[in-house]
């Protein structure tokens, strides 16, 4: 428990406080004008405290502080600790590795467009985060129709002579940089305009298009005004279906809370030249004790830290924490004014709560479809409770699957299932030991035994015991696993066996076989069990049969590590080109010596 006698070392000045559990996680990051001021409000009466935050404070054995010189400079490095951390207490958007992102890529010669969940330094050209990965994909989809812009991944600089255009040069989806048919400045001509389409500035670019399709038409180059007359066409077409909601014809950002049974939806509307383009709904989870001006304000804070475009203005429908501190931050990472406007009346107000409208209207949406998922996954467990003849509800359900090529690199997954929606934290995965060949059987029964043996030896990770375990496969499977549960004096476990050709479930001790009408929701749910532990099995025994069949290629060479390797793959085109280049190929390798290349040539020759 944190001693609160030290907080009178704290010093009376900006920064950012850090707090720790007693496994010295951290728990909370906050910004503070007055570094002591702000920690110390935190121990007071637990009466005066929200629940939540009261439940922070007797979790916190000590706490850091970070001394700045302003609080601009603090807020920057509490919303950068939080994005690095994402500790518990914080209100935390969704992590923006989930999100996912359009990635131009101007590193590269011909840029292509692609999505990404990860953003990097690496000179491309970034747009989102997308919380609505199908509004992203439809934008990608307008793109890909109106600009002729490649898809594929080819290397450009090593495209054989004899290779010819792909299907979408020959539908006019792609100009075909691969065979010389467009010079590298003309598509970044249209790179270009695919950036300010994707910026929202459809008004201005089919102005610049009309300017260069006259030009066109006067240079006598009917078909490239014909192409820029169809590309004006489409963006026309999009332009009317954009609603007009301010007269202002400046790029705004339009934020609205709404608040429901446990959750909480933030909508954004974007604003790019007076038109809407585009909306996002961002849900918040475990924001019951929280007021809306934090939440909103860690909202504002932690979207314009991950953002790659900020707008001129940012209208939010209430107040928020730190305002001013905001705005000069926003204005110092765009390089220009940006204002945070709470309207009280007019135009701007009436835009502020026409978001807010919709912000509700989607989580009800939302909370609707969680509730009906919730009494599908209720009416799941009770029909499958009734079906097997349970004691209780299978809340905890284990699912177990083999996977291996005529029995090399045997695996075995492990996926768990709490309230009929997948645990993923929860997930294991075995390399089979024990067993030689392709035993599924006796593979089951190491499994089983391996994970219910780290039960009972106190494994953390391993404690919770499961309502029901689910076996991938028939009689000869369930047989070994009820075989591992008694050795460990854990036969009261029920076990079943789900055999795919037929979906019959079966049980120990009974001949015929369990059949769930084909309807149900508890055939539903031990389906998606069986399929997940299926997926997460095959999906790690590919991975270590990959790896073993790449390894034993070039990594059993002596002196021939991961940098070597990659320089040798990329530079000589794959295994064929490294098996036919001589000792002085080679040896011109990056990163490569003749003593490295006479081992490598030695390896692939010595029958020869």
């Amino acid at each position: 428990m944190f001693n609160p006698d030290r907080l009178a070392d704290i010093p009376e000045k900006p920064g950012v406080y850090i707090m720790k559990d007693k496994r010295n996680k951290i728990i909370y990051v906050g910004k503070a004008t007055s570094l002591k001021n702000r920690v110390k409000s935190y121990f007071q009466s637990p009466k005066n405290l929200p629940v939540k935050v009261a439940s922070m404070v007797s979790k916190i054995e000590d706490i850091e502080y970070i001394v700045t010189d302003s609080e601009v400079e603090a807020l920057i490095l509490e919303c950068n600790l939080i994005k690095f951390h994402r500790p518990k207490y914080n209100i935390l958007l969704r992590d923006d590795k989930q999100y996912p992102y359009i990635r131009i890529t101007l590193n590269q010669p011909f840029p292509r467009i692609e999505v990404v969940r990860r953003v990097k330094k690496d000179g491309a050209r970034y747009f989102g985060p997308y919380a609505n990965a199908g509004a992203m994909r439809e934008a990608i989809d307008v793109i890909n129709k109106i600009f002729p812009i490649r898809s594929c991944k080819k290397d450009l600089s090593n495209i054989p002579l004899d290779e010819r255009p792909c299907l979408n040069y020959h539908i006019n989806r792609c100009l075909a940089p691969c065979q010389g048919y467009i010079k590298e400045e003309e598509y970044n001509e249209i790179i270009k305009n695919v950036i300010m389409f994707l910026e929202g500035k459809q008004s201005t670019l089919v102005k610049q298009l009309k300017t260069k399709m006259q030009e066109a038409a006067e240079n006598l180059d009917f078909e490239r005004a014909a192409a820029l007359r169809d590309q004006i066409m489409a963006l026309e077409k999009i332009l009317e279906k954009q609603k007009i909601v301010s007269t202002d014809m400046i790029d705004q950002d339009i934020i609205a809370l709404a608040r429901g049974s446990g959750s909480v939806c933030i909508q954004v509307f974007f604003v790019r030249e007076g038109k809407l383009i585009s909306r996002e709904p961002f849900i918040l989870h475990n924001t019951d004790d929280v007021e809306r001006k934090e939440i909103l304000t860690s909202f504002v804070k932690q979207f314009y830290n991950n953002a790659h475009f900020i707008p001129k203005e940012i209208i939010l429908d209430e107040d928020i924490d730190d305002k001013g501190t905001i705005e000069e931050w926003l204005t110092s990472k765009k390089g220009s004014k940006v204002s945070i406007i709470i309207p009280k009346r007019g135009k701007k107000k009436e835009l502020a709560q026409m978001v807010a409208e919709n912000a509700l209207a989607y989580l009800e949406q939302v909370e609707s479809k969680e509730e009906q998922e919730k009494l599908r996954n209720r009416q799941a467990l009770e029909e499958l409770r009734e079906h097997l003849g349970l004691e209780t509800i299978p809340y905890r359900i284990e699912g177990f699957d083999i996977s291996n090529t005529q029995g090399t690199e045997s695996v075995a997954s492990m996926v768990v299932f709490e309230g009929a929606q997948p645990k993923k934290d929860d997930y294991r995965k075995f390399k089979i030991k024990t067993v030689e060949g392709p035993n599924d059987f006796e593979s089951m029964k190491e499994v089983i035994l391996r994970r219910f043996k780290r039960t009972l030896s106190g494994d953390g990770k391993f404690q919770k015991l499961p309502d029901l375990l689910l076996i991938d496969g028939g009689k000869g499977q369930l047989k070994y696993a009820r075989e591992a549960l008694k050795e460990l004096g854990l036969s009261h476990i029920p076990t079943i066996a789900l055999a795919e050709e037929f979906e019959h479930i079966f049980v120990e001790g009974k001949d015929d076989p369990i059949i769930l009408p084909e309807n149900s929701e508890a055939l539903y749910l031990v389906q998606r069990v069986r399929d997940e532990a299926h997926r997460f099995a095959l999906t790690f025994h590919r991975s270590l049969r990959s790896k073993k069949n790449f390894r034993s290629v070039l990594d059993d060479i002596p002196g021939i590590g991961k940098t070597r390797r990659l320089a040798l793959l990329k530079t000589l085109g794959g295994l064929e080109g490294i098996k036919r280049a001589s000792i002085e190929e080679l040896a011109a390798v990056p990163g490569m010596n003749r003593k490295a290349a006479q081992t490598v040539y030695e390896h692939f020759h010595k029958n020869d």
